[in-house]
């Protein structure tokens, strides 16, 4: 089979959705694999590694005609018309984005959006959402302790004693509790709060303090259990009650991080305008959903309605951080893990003889097929 890797053309994006690593074990397995010029230079890896271990260095028209079209994220309206009718295209494809969807199915190739994947055991190891939100996490805290005017852990100097900085940390999936982890390494004294409880044992595991908001109804408790691994919307008197803590708890911190988001959703505010005023200056808010919150004065911030997507803005003196691929910052090993979770994927719709297999009958592959023979197969 021709395995196809084009370069990433969005904004901000340097990933690959291949490394030689796995480039060599595709073409131990016999697939032709054609990798554009240039495609992972932004994470690290040159043109003439890939050569090294087989691949054929060509540009962008030879690798979208390929049979398997390997991505990052969704082709562009330019690069769509590349993409070889019957072919089949695999990558983070926002299956949620209905409009994205239709135009994958008019373009007639057969489109597997791995965020789709169910969070079970058998689909961990090609879990996109995890491996990168994991890489998200870590780049939040690096970002925040750069950012911040002042130390993160306590020193014992000649000059006097500088305090450990305060972080809070709202929400704690995966890039929630590794920046928890990266958070505690740097030596500050950590806060965390999230809407499901069984995350209390992992978050105080990690050396945090859990912000615990005690439910009131069933309703709330029964909201609190999640759906599929994902938190989902808590009922208002709940959401009341957490803001009133998390506004407290960010007026004592000295950087916040925001990792809130349920899929098809916007993400909730969590620290509002009012809570950014009360907010210490010199202080610092990363915000991971930068971009996919409610619309706030014309557009869409995140956890925080003052973040701006893909810029640094400050407000009352706290500086407030709307990147939106943070992984991408981590370039090398951001595409080192998503290239593995993009083999173990294919093992599951090509067969021992190298040929397309796509059955159907698996979860994984059902959950993931997003459109075929022209038309739209997920509902968004």
């Amino acid at each position: 089979m021709h395995i196809g890797v084009p370069a990433e053309t969005r904004a901000h994006e340097t990933r690959v959705a291949a490394t030689p690593e796995t480039v060599k074990k595709y073409v131990s397995q016999g697939h032709r694999v054609t990798i554009q010029s240039g495609a992972g230079t932004g994470a690290s890896f040159p043109d003439e590694a890939f050569s090294a271990v087989g691949a054929e260095i060509v540009d962008a028209a030879t690798a979208f005609g390929a049979d398997l079209v390997l991505k990052v994220q969704s082709p562009t309206e330019a690069e769509l018309p590349h993409l070889k009718r019957g072919s089949v295209l695999v990558g983070m494809l926002d299956p949620f984005n209905a409009d994205n969807a239709a135009k994958l199915a008019t373009a007639g190739v057969t489109a597997f959006a791995l965020e789709a994947a169910p969070r079970t055991t058998r689909a961990q190891s090609l879990d996109v959402l995890s491996s990168q939100a994991n890489i998200a996490g870590y780049k939040a805290v690096l970002l925040a302790a750069d950012l911040y005017p002042r130390f993160m852990p306590m020193l014992m100097t000649a000059a006097g004693t500088v305090k450990a900085a305060r972080v809070l940390i709202l929400g704690a999936g995966v890039a929630g509790l590794q920046a928890i982890a990266t958070a505690k390494r740097l030596g500050a004294v950590i806060e965390a709060s999230d809407v499901r409880p069984a995350v209390k044992e992992q978050i105080e595991s990690l050396g945090a303090k859990f912000l615990d908001v005690p439910y009131e109804t069933d309703e709330e408790r029964e909201a609190a259990q999640g759906v599929g691994g994902y938190a989902r919307p808590m009922p208002p008197s709940w959401l009341q009650r957490q803001s009133a803590l998390v506004h407290e708890r960010a007026k004592q911190a000295d950087i916040v991080i925001t990792t809130a988001l349920i899929p098809g959703r916007p993400a909730p505010t969590l620290i509002s305008v009012e809570t950014v005023q009360a907010m210490k200056p010199g202080s610092v808010l990363i915000d991971l959903a930068a971009g996919r919150g409610p619309e706030y004065e014309g557009q869409r911030g995140g956890n925080c309605p003052l973040t701006v997507a893909d810029k640094i803005v400050t407000r009352n003196g706290v500086q407030i951080v709307g990147f939106t691929n943070l992984a991408s910052m981590v370039a090398a090993d951001a595409s080192s893990l998503y290239a593995r979770n993009l083999l173990d994927f294919l093992k599951l719709i090509i067969n021992k003889e190298g040929a397309l297999n796509i059955d159907l009958a698996d979860d994984i592959v059902a959950a993931t097929l997003l459109a075929r023979d022209g038309e739209v197969t997920r509902k968004a």
